[in-house]
């Protein structure tokens, strides 16, 4: 049993949006002996990660991508340099996350707050669902 984990990097998400990946740009890793503010740093070269969301989850890391990938899009390590190599990048989906949350709402018979908007917390929850569940 390890900890998945969702992080993000202000200077990262910033490179993201400057080389057309987009600014929602999420580390989702996967440790079992270190802590996870221990796992991600110095990730992609940057040392600004905050750690969002964590949950217990079953696998090895290439188990949990593997899951992730089936849902949201996987940035590939190779075609960045700036990446050095790093797995588990995510670029999420702002709509799918979107319409996740409306659909929860929805089966709970609640009405979506009218200043509904996605936080990164809200993401980060997304993604641990799509690799926990």
């Amino acid at each position: 049993m390890g900890t998945v984990y969702v992080a993000s990097s202000k200077a990262l998400q910033g490179w993201a949006a400057d080389v057309g990946l987009g600014k929602n740009v999420y580390k989702v890793g996967w440790t079992d002996d270190l802590p996870p503010e221990q796992a991600v740093a110095g990730c992609a070269g940057q040392t600004d990660w905050k750690i969002l969301k964590t949950a217990e989850a079953e696998g090895p890391e290439a188990v949990v991508f593997e899951r992730l990938g089936r849902k949201e899009k996987l940035v590939d390590p190779n075609y960045y340099p700036r990446l050095k190599g790093e797995a588990g990048l995510v670029k999420a989906n702002l709509v799918a996350v979107e319409n996740a949350m409306l659909v929860a709402i929805a089966l709970e018979n609640r009405e979506p707050p009218k200043n509904f908007k996605v936080k990164p917390v809200d993401i980060a929850q997304h993604l641990l669902n799509a690799v926990v569940k």
